[in-house]
């Protein structure tokens, strides 16, 4: 299982993760506090919008990879 901490500032930038995610043919969680979201529902990923949130996954997609590394902030 991959852990990583990101941070999505903007609209657009919640787009271009969202849609990494759902090319992905795994699963992929997304908390902030004590909330956990579907890393693929975009309305669920805007309510997060500019905190730090804490990636689960454990399928491999180098697109979703480079995505997650883009917006990492630890």
């Amino acid at each position: 299982m991959k852990e990583k901490i990101i941070r999505l500032n903007e609209a657009k930038e919640v787009r271009e993760f969202v849609s990494a995610a759902e090319k992905c043919d795994f699963e992929i969680d997304v908390v902030c506090r004590h909330v956990f979201i579907d890393a693929k529902s975009f309305l669920g990923m805007l309510g997060l919008m500019m905190n730090d949130l804490k990636v689960f996954y454990s399928g491999e997609d180098q697109r979703f990879d480079s995505i997650v590394q883009k917006y990492a902030v630890a």
